[in-house]
């Protein structure tokens, strides 16, 4: 297990869809990378169920999905990734009223996949998805479940941690209600990395400022990102980790849960 003392080898965020992975954590990447931390991104789906922003190139699902995977890596190299991986699950396209859907996939398969790249990768860490699914999308949720089976079933010796975790007082509809942030870390020392992320995901732009309301996809960088522990249970006590002490030599707090 990895204790306070033991150098962090690596982490890994496993995200549902493109864009995961910067919206909910890029400034934490952008930080890792900075402190010399290996970090790795892997994408459940191929994103061609989501929205294409009217981007001219895009006539079809086919041509959204190989976009979208261009915006994931152009993403994953302004956050300072090792690499990007992609598990190439087909995204459902959104239902009326907008409608989420989960993924089609075996998920002893897909539990078996994660913990093989955990595995290669030679990590100590995985972020993901909370256990709400963030806003409650259903394919947040499955890539959460997943990830703790790995974890639990095949690599006890990884530190399993989500994102998006409640922190008091603090408004935003992404939060994991069921999730009590153990650290919150404002990002702004890497907003521009994370910044520069956002711009990749040039599909994704009128989405990012539609459900805030916003003008420009600056406003939309979120600064203050939040983690829970999962794995290993901290049957309530604040986690005492590798990854706990880099999050608060970075500036993380502690909210109250």
């Amino acid at each position: 297990m990895t204790n306070r003392q033991t150098p962090l080898r690596g982490v890994l965020f496993i995200g549902a869809h493109p864009d995961d992975e910067t919206v909910m954590a890029g400034g934490t990447l952008a930080m890792l990378h900075q402190r010399g931390i290996s970090t790795f991104i892997a994408c459940a789906t191929d994103g061609r169920g989501g929205e294409s922003g009217g981007v001219p190139e895009v006539q079809t699902l086919t041509d959204l999905a190989r976009l979208r995977q261009r915006e994931l890596t152009c993403a994953a190299d302004a956050l300072g990734a090792a690499s990007v991986t992609l598990f190439g699950y087909e995204d459902p396209v959104i239902g009326p009223d907008e409608t989420l859907y989960g993924f089609a996939a075996d998920e002893n398969v897909f539990v078996d996949q994660i913990a093989d790249l955990i595995r290669l990768k030679d990590v100590d860490v995985v972020l993901s998805h909370g256990t709400d699914g963030e806003y409650g999308h259903p394919a947040h949720i499955q890539v959460n479940r997943a990830v703790r089976r790995a974890v639990r079933e095949h690599t006890p010796d990884v530190l399993f941690y989500s994102i998006a975790a409640r922190v008091p007082g603090v408004e935003d509809r992404i939060w994991n209600v069921s999730d009590p942030a153990h650290f919150a870390l404002d990002i702004s020392p890497w907003f521009d990395a994370k910044h520069a992320a956002m711009i990749c995901h040039r599909t994704q732009y009128e989405l990012f400022k539609r459900r805030r309301k916003l003008k420009t996809v600056g406003e939309a960088v979120r600064t203050l990102e939040s983690f829970h522990r999962h794995w290993p249970d901290t049957s309530g006590a604040l986690p005492d980790d590798a990854f706990a002490a880099l999050l608060l030599a970075a500036g993380a707090s502690s909210p109250p849960r």
